[in-house]
C-alpha cells in the first residue's frame, strides 16, 4: 500500500484539499453530462464512483476529523449512494498509512527514544491505517502487542476542519447556524477526545474491567507505560473485521453467539454504566471461529446525561405511546417539539416521531429478534428516504432532538447494522422498566 509521507496541517493546506476535491466533482459532473448528451440513458453509476474516489483521496491525506465523517457516513447505509458508502467504509481501517519517519519522529516527541529502542521488536510497517491513527505490530517480553500512533496535527485540525464543514451542513440540511452550532459542539468535544489516547487509556481499562464478565468478549491488556497523548500501546488481539468474517460462512449458531455478545455489550453500557462505546463500525470489533469477539478502540465514548437517559429510553416502553400527555412531555423534553411550534406542527411532528419511535423500537417489543430479517430494515431505509420528501422537515428551520442523541442514535444504528450484517438472532435483554405491564402476567 502507498504510504504517506507528510498530512497537511496548517489551515490554507488542509482548505485546499476540500477545493481540491470541490473541483475534481465539477469536474466529473461536467464529463458525465457531456456523455449524457451521447448516451440519454446514461446512468449515475458511474460519476458516483468518479466523486467517491476523489472525495476519499482528498479526505483520505486529510486525515483525522475529516477522515472519521467519511467513516461515520458509511456507516448510514441508505442515506448515501452505494458507491460512496463502500468506497467510505474504507475510511473504517485501510487509509493510506503514514510513512516510517513519521512514526519514528512522533516516538521521539513523546518518549524521547525510537520504537526499535523501547520494544523488542517494532514492524514499522502500519498493518492498518483508519481515520485518527494507524497500528503496528510490537513484541515486548514475549508479549504480541498493538501500537496505535496518531498522525500528526490530527487534534489541532479538528475545529478548523468543522468550520470549513459547517457552511456546507447549513446549506445541506437547511438549519441556521444557531441550531446547527450545537450539533457541531457536540461532534467537535467528541473528536478532541479521540484524539487524546490519554484519556482512550483511562477509558480502556476502566470500561474494559466493568465488561469483563459478558460472555464471549475479549479485551485487550493496556500498557500505560508504553502510551502517551498520541500513542497507545495494548495486547495485540487475534481475529477479523466482520465483512473478512463473513466470507469465511460462519455457522448461523457462531453468529447468533457473536451477535448476542455484540447486543450484551451495548445493553450493559448503556443502561449499568451510562456511558459507551458509541463506535460501533466493523473496524472496532475482531470476530472469531469460535463465537468468541474482540473488543478494540475506546476513543469514541458518550456518556449519557440521567436526564436525557430517563427520556429516551421511556418511549422504548410502549406504554408510553399510549398516554398522549407522557408523550408530549418527553418529546418537548427530548426536543422533539418546541415552544414555537404551532398547534399543527406540534401534531404533525408528533405522529412523524411517534412512528419514528415504534419502528426502532421493534427489537425491543419481543423477547427475541431476528436481525437478519431484510423486510424490517428495507422498512426502516424507506422510511428514512421517505423523510428526504416531507416538505414539513424540509421548510423546518428548527433543529429537532437534543445534541445527547447524536452519539446514542449513532450507537444503535451501527449496532442494527452490524447485528443486520451478521444475520443475527439475539434475546433482547433490557431493564424490566423498559417492558410494557400490560405484557406481564
Amino acid at each position: 500500500m502507498k504510504t504517506q509521507t507528510s498530512v497537511p496541517t496548517t489551515k490554507v493546506a488542509r482548505a485546499s484539499q476540500f477545493v481540491k476535491a470541490g473541483v475534481k466533482v465539477g469536474g466529473n459532473y461536467i464529463k458525465h453530462y457531456s456523455k449524457k448528451l451521447i448516451d440519454p440513458s446514461l446512468s449515475k453509476e458511474e460519476l458516483h464512483k468518479d466523486n467517491a474516489a476523489d472525495i476519499y483521496d482528498a479526505l483520505s491525506e486529510l486525515k483525522g476529523s475529516a477522515l472519521k465523517m467519511a467513516q461515520m457516513l458509511s456507516m448510514d447505509r441508505g442515506l448515501l449512494p452505494v458507491a460512496y458508502s463502500d468506497k467510505f467504509a474504507m475510511a473504517q481501517y485501510s487509509a493510506p498509512p503514514l510513512s516510517g519517519p513519521l512514526v519514528v519522529k512522533t516516538f521521539k516527541t513523546y518518549f524521547g527514544k525510537s520504537p526499535a529502542q523501547l520494544f523488542d521488536r517494532f514492524d514499522i510497517e502500519a498493518v492498518n491505517a483508519a481515520s485518527i491513527g494507524q497500528v503496528h505490530q510490537a513484541w515486548k517480553d514475549g508479549k504480541k502487542l498493538a501500537v496505535k500512533v496518531q498522525y500528526p496535527g490530527v487534534a489541532d485540525a479538528v475545529s478548523s476542519d468543522l468550520k470549513i464543514a459547517k457552511p456546507l451542513a447549513v446549506r445541506l440540511l437547511s438549519l441556521n447556524e444557531r441550531d446547527i452550532d450545537r450539533y457541531m459542539g457536540e461532534v467537535e468535544s467528541k473528536l478532541l477526545e479521540e484524539t487524546d489516547y490519554e484519556l482512550e487509556l483511562k477509558r480502556s481499562i476502566e470500561i474494559s474491567q466493568a465488561c469483563a464478565d459478558i460472555p464471549d468478549l475479549v479485551f485487550p491488556k493496556y500498557y500505560p507505560e508504553f502510551s502517551s497523548k498520541r500513542i497507545l500501546t495494548m495486547d495485540w488481539l487475534d481475529g477479523l473485521h466482520l465483512k473478512e468474517f463473513l466470507r469465511t460462512n460462519p455457522s448461523q449458531e457462531v453468529r447468533d453467539r457473536i451477535g448476542q455478545a455484540l447486543w450484551d455489550f451495548y445493553d450493559f453500557q448503556i443502561h449499568t454504566l451510562r456511558q459507551v462505546h458509541a463506535d460501533p463500525h466493523p473496524g472496532n470489533f475482531l470476530m472469531r471461529a469460535d463465537g468468541t469477539m474482540g473488543v478494540i478502540d475506546f476513543g469514541c465514548v458518550k456518556v449519557i446525561p440521567d436526564f436525557y437517559y430517563d427520556n429516551y429510553f421511556r418511549l422504548i416502553n410502549p406504554d408510553t405511546l399510549e398516554d398522549a400527555a407522557l408523550t408530549e412531555e418527553v418529546f418537548n423534553n427530548l426536543e422533539f417539539l418546541t415552544p414555537e411550534d404551532s398547534p399543527k406542527d406540534r401534531q404533525f411532528f408528533s405522529d412523524l416521531f411517534k412512528e419514528m419511535t415504534l419502528m426502532l423500537a421493534e427489537p425491543f417489543a419481543v423477547e427475541e429478534f431476528d436481525f437478519g430479517d431484510d423486510t424490517y430494515f428495507n422498512k426502516v431505509y424507506a422510511f428514512a428516504e421517505g423523510l428526504a420528501n416531507v416538505s414539513e422537515l424540509k421548510n423546518s428551520k428548527v433543529a429537532r432532538g437534543s445534541q445527547d442523541g447524536l452519539y446514542v442514535n449513532r450507537t444503535y444504528y451501527g449496532l442494527y447494522a452490524m447485528l443486520n450484517e451478521l444475520k443475527a438472532k439475539v434475546t433482547t435483554t433490557r431493564p424490566e422498566w423498559l417492558r410494557s405491564k400490560k405484557l406481564v402476567v
